[in-house]
């Protein structure tokens, strides 16, 4: 029994030498980080389409309609 009580103390010392280097390690990038870099990627692509949109809406396509208009509005 004693035998036994060792072995199991001697595995969780192990075990709590092991969590602990894994936890100071810092070598590797964690999830919160990779989440944060998606989540600003998606906010930035969203802005940019959102400004594409509104310069397509507001300055390309009046722009593009008068002149088509102009092109086929002869009167010869």
């Amino acid at each position: 029994m004693k035998e036994m009580k060792n072995s199991i103390k001697i595995k969780a010392k192990g075990l709590y030498a092991k969590k602990s280097c894994i936890l100071a390690d810092k070598r590797d990038e964690g999830y919160i980080d990779t989440a944060i870099v998606i989540l600003i990627s998606v906010v930035l692509g969203a802005l940019r389409l959102a400004g594409l949109y509104a310069l397509f809406g507001d300055v390309v396509l009046p722009e593009l309609t008068s002149r088509i208009n102009e092109m086929f509005n002869y009167a010869g």
